[in-house]
């Protein structure tokens, strides 16, 4: 038996935001084939130096990890990204204390991941639907916290599960944050899609690092 685990916050421990509908973990053992299984391991609310918690309660028989998290880290910063300044520089400045200090926790949490041994993926942090034109502000703040995710993945040749080009419609958020029954639908697909067709055959993008 091949066993999946998510890890991470909300975008995959969603139940409380589907309205009694199926949650991504529901959704994605009903794509899996026969013999496959898959446990949820992450906790909505969850930041990233929460997921060595979640490694804790691994099963023994994990066979692929799928991480997403880096969304509630965002939400910490929020003050920080909101404060005024006297510059564009300034800006830039305060932007580039974020990142450094994420990437640190970020690269670190993955390290402790990688450190069990077994297949992992992770996603990015979709663009969310907060009404414009805070909008545009918060999706460009994102793109700093996406630069740490996608170079750590690559840097240590990890695919990358882009939530950003998933969950791309207004109906794919129950919230402003949050996915719906829908976009779990397609997160759902691209996990097993994933982890379960064979390299040649995944639709992908490659990165050469």
């Amino acid at each position: 038996m091949s066993h999946l685990i998510l890890l991470g916050d909300s975008i995959f421990d969603n139940a409380a935001y589907v309205a009694g509908g199926p949650d991504v973990v529901r959704q994605v053992r009903d794509r899996l084939p026969p013999g496959w299984t898959a446990t949820l391991r992450a906790v909505d609310g969850s930041v990233t130096d929460r997921v060595e918690r979640q490694l804790g309660r691994l099963p023994a028989d994990a066979g692929y990890l799928v991480v997403s998290v880096g969304g509630n880290d965002a939400l910490g910063y929020a003050s920080t990204l909101e404060a005024g300044v006297h510059s564009v520089a300034e800006a830039v400045d305060r932007l580039a204390t974020v990142r450094e200090r994420f990437g640190e926790d970020y690269e670190t949490m993955l390290d402790r991941v990688l450190e069990h041994g077994l297949p992992t993926a992770v996603c990015t942090i979709h663009d969310t639907r907060i009404p414009p034109p805070r909008w545009r502000l918060v999706v460009t703040a994102l793109s700093v916290f996406n630069d740490c995710i996608t170079r750590s993945a690559f840097s240590r040749s990890l695919p990358v599960i882009d939530l950003r080009l998933i969950c791309d419609r207004d109906e794919d958020y129950a919230n402003p944050i949050e996915p719906s029954v829908r976009s779990g639908e397609k997160i759902a697909a691209a996990i097993a899609g994933l982890v379960i067709s064979p390299p040649g055959e995944r639709s992908r993008s490659v990165i050469i690092a």
